[in-house]
């Protein structure tokens, strides 16, 4: 295997290609991609959390264009099936991504904000 021609691979991805593969490798490998660091402030007595790495992506609402949200959900995740689409485009408060990237969380909620849902990202 030359690593030359994987990086370039790898540099084709998409976005949601590249979580995609990084979930399966995680599965795989039993390995996880997040890094998490507490550092402790003695003046306040509490722990300093850094950067967030990992963010879930949640649909408050569907909004009046239910069709156009189950088209994006559909795009973002591509393995999804018509009625799950709807069935999630339906789930006022749903989790639709876990744990992913910033990124491609914010990536997802513009898309499905431009599709007329209401998204937060925690």
């Amino acid at each position: 295997m030359n690593i030359d021609n994987l990086i370039k691979e790898l540099n084709s991805l998409t976005v949601i290609e590249a979580v995609q593969l990084a979930r399966e490798l995680e599965k795989r490998w039993g390995v996880s991609s997040a890094i998490r660091i507490n550092i402790f402030n003695p003046e306040t007595d509490k722990t300093i959390e850094e950067e967030k790495y990992e963010f879930d992506v949640i649909m408050n609402e569907c909004g009046a264009k239910k069709i156009e949200v189950i088209k994006t959900l559909r795009m973002l995740i591509p393995e999804l099936g018509l009625k799950e689409a709807k069935d999630m485009a339906e789930d006022s408060g749903g989790i639709i991504f876990q744990s992913v990237g910033k990124e491609f969380a914010f990536q997802a909620k513009f898309q499905l904000e431009q599709a007329g849902a209401s998204v937060s990202i925690i």
